[in-house]
């Protein structure tokens, strides 16, 4: 791909906008394309995925193959194994013997790719998008143009906040900034965890494990049924292929709603060693005596207020149909996260296409605009594209289309039969 220039006088094949995994692979996968000009602008001043879970310990739910190339380039300079031998740790974590690289490892391998990257301008916040006629024009809060044909949106989803919480007082924190708020929150008397995805069993084990030191009382809320596993069979695993995500498009919406829904624990689960490591730990506590935490499912969160430091949360006991109510001075929301629109797609609208629930109707080809090829979507499909939307390990492969695409020709090796089973009859 070619270098940067000047942004006034020049009309690039493509403007990526936002850095998170998807579209910093896409950077390093059109890296080598000389047929392809493109440029990615991020607003925050480096390279950051997920700092506020960066505990000891904590690791990817997908290989290191899911790495920002492998599955589509593995020869490609920009891959994990590449940034380990770079690092001098490739026979260290050969003899560790454990395919899931470390968050932080993670957050690291991504920051040295984007360091050789000359397509990149880290503190770039896009105002506005519009079209001229011929090409989109990309604005900036500096005051930049930069035009381009097409645009692949890479501004990944946020943290959800339940509606109860919204306008709530007091220092409550989403678990996206846990790290950050740990020492303030072990210094309450009282902690309540809300949510039962991966993040949430992290945080509830790290902080069972200093319960004792800081005094603290730990409750653990989830509507939720129960602490459920990620479903992480091989024939489960062959849902994250090309044949699923044709199978899956091919549905009628109303269906494809219903099944996301359903699916939830085929990417939102807890690991399952993590979930009997909790109870190992809750043994073990309880040695001395009863550990003063409570676990609760089945309980929705219905409201919430603050005050005099203290959070009173109600929750409907959804299967007794009963109503409670627990006091906690710090609260902690693992709720999740969604895709929400970008304001700065305002002006374009027009050329935007959307499904009957008012979301981006998302073309097999990851295309939202009515041309079908101008604007492309990276992650916030999950209800076009399933569980393959927010998957490590399927980023190449959207990459891999996105570039065909782009060029008009395939440059990388799109799979189209991967799996054993035949999800259609």
């Amino acid at each position: 791909m070619t270098a940067l220039a000047d942004t006034s006088t020049r009309t690039y094949d493509f403007v990526g906008i936002g850095l998170g995994p998807f579209n910093l692979g896409l950077a390093c996968l059109t890296e080598p394309i000389a047929e392809l000009d493109g440029v990615f602008l991020e607003s925050k001043p480096d390279f950051e995925w997920h700092a506020g879970m960066f505990l000891d310990g904590a690791h990817l739910q997908t290989p290191f193959m899911s790495d920002l190339v492998t599955l589509a380039d593995p020869t490609s300079p920009f891959s994990f194994l590449n940034y380990l031998k770079e690092k001098g740790r490739l026979y260290s974590f050969y003899i560790r013997e454990n395919f899931y690289p470390l968050r932080v490892e993670y957050d690291d391998y991504c920051r040295w790719a984007a360091s050789r990257l000359s397509s990149i301008r880290f503190g770039t916040t896009v105002t506005e998008v519009t079209h001229d006629g011929e090409a989109y024009v990309v604005r900036t809060g500096a005051g930049e143009t930069f035009r381009a044909r097409h645009l692949v949106l890479g501004t990944g989803t946020t943290p959800h906040v339940p509606e109860a919480c919204r306008d709530l007082g007091g220092d409550f924190i989403h678990n996206s900034r846990y790290v950050q708020h740990k020492e303030q929150l072990q210094r309450k008397k009282s902690i309540t965890l809300v949510g039962s995805g991966q993040s949430a069993a992290e945080i509830y084990y790290d902080l069972l494990s200093e319960i004792d030191v800081h005094g603290y009382r730990l409750n653990w809320v989830t509507r939720s049924p129960r602490f459920f596993p990620l479903e992480y069979t091989k024939l489960t695993l062959e849902m994250t292929s090309p044949e699923y995500i044709d199978y899956y498009h091919a549905l009628p919406e109303q269906t494809r709603y219903r099944l996301m829904d359903q699916q939830k624990g085929l990417f939102k689960g807890i690991d399952g060693d993590l979930i009997n490591e909790i109870f190992d730990l809750l043994y073990q506590k309880n040695l001395g005596g009863p550990v003063p935490t409570r676990l609760l499912t089945n309980s929705a969160l219905t409201g919430a207020r603050h005050e005099n430091g203290t959070y009173t949360l109600t929750f409907h006991q959804e299967e007794q149909d009963k109503d409670f109510a627990i006091e906690s001075e710090g609260l902690i929301l693992a709720t999740g996260y969604h895709y929400v629109e970008p304001e700065f797609l305002g002006p374009v609208r027009e050329r935007l296409r959307y499904d009957a629930q008012g979301n981006f109707d998302v073309a097999r080809n990851y295309a939202i605009d009515v041309t079908g090829r101008g604007i492309f979507l990276q992650n916030g499909g999950v209800h076009t594209h399933s569980i393959t939307s927010p998957d490590l390990g399927m980023g190449a492969y959207r990459n891999s289309y996105i570039i065909r695409e782009l060029l008009g020709t395939e440059y990388y090796p799109v799979e189209k039969t991967i799996a054993f089973q035949e999800f259609a009859v």
